[in-house]
């Protein structure tokens, strides 16, 4: 069976994404920075699937890190017909030299390690004529806001450089998919548990069930962007309209 790469594999959205996938039965590669979550991932995933399923422990924000996962694939024999760019992170924070590490960091892993993983396997799947690449992006890409400039800023990026790539690739045969979820269920946003739950319950923020499932059919159909959720088309309008003077005035009360 094929393989599937999916990076910040260990927890969250990325471990739905390695469970549906497995289900489909595609072999998995997990990669994350978090040694003792990609250990626990493998464990379970392996009790459940007969899949085979290869970590990788590597710090996807690192400016060699797409090269050297590439070369990794290279060793193993592995030959990726399903990319997953899915690590993240994430703080709400002002812009300051005191998070500047962090946000360079964010760069990186939003940003460079993307387009590097796009092209080094993209030209893979390109010779092959077939494959498939997702891209999480999220909602906040429409949302300039105080607080996760970075954040919304290198979203923005990684779904306009998706959209672009869908027709570069299309004609060899390569789908590439971005994905623009609102919020999410999952640990990134650093919520309590209650606090999550009471969103889920009311509708507000979805599960990563919810979400991949869509998101998984948008890519096998080739879709160019998955937008699931009211919210994606409700709340960027919304925000949009809303004074300035008020926007800093909420900022001030938060900050």
């Amino acid at each position: 069976m094929a393989w599937a790469l999916i990076t910040g594999g260990s927890s969250g959205m990325g471990l739905e994404y390695a469970r549906q996938l497995a289900k489909k039965g595609y072999d998995l590669v997990l990669v994350s920075n978090r040694q003792e979550e990609l250990e626990q991932a493998s464990e379970e995933l392996s009790k459940v699937y007969s899949v085979q399923i290869v970590t990788r422990f590597q710090d996807l924000s690192a400016e060699t890190a797409a090269d050297e996962l590439m070369a990794f694939c290279q060793e193993q024999s592995i030959e990726v017909e399903v990319l997953i760019n899915n690590a993240g992170m994430f703080f709400f924070e002002e812009l300051t030299t005191e998070n500047e590490a962090r946000a360079l960091a964010m760069m990186r892993l939003h940003m460079l390690t993307p387009t590097r993983m796009c092209l080094l396997f993209g030209e893979v799947m390109k010779r092959r004529g077939h494959g498939y690449i997702l891209n999480m992006s999220s909602m906040a890409a429409k949302l300039p806001c105080p607080g996760i400039a970075v954040y919304s800023a290198t979203k923005a990026y990684l779904k306009s450089l998706s959209k672009s790539l869908f027709f570069e690739m299309r004609p060899y045969g390569v789908g590439v998919t971005t994905v623009c979820p609102a919020a999410i269920a999952t640990p990134l946003y650093k919520l309590k548990p209650s606090l999550l739950k009471l969103g889920v319950n009311v509708g507000l923020i979805g599960t990563p069930q919810w979400l991949v499932r869509r998101a998984l059919r948008g890519m096998f159909h080739k879709r160019r962007v998955v937008k699931p959720g009211l919210m994606n088309y409700y709340l960027p309008p919304l925000i949009a309209i809303l004074p300035k003077w008020l926007v800093a005035r909420l900022w001030r009360k938060w900050s």
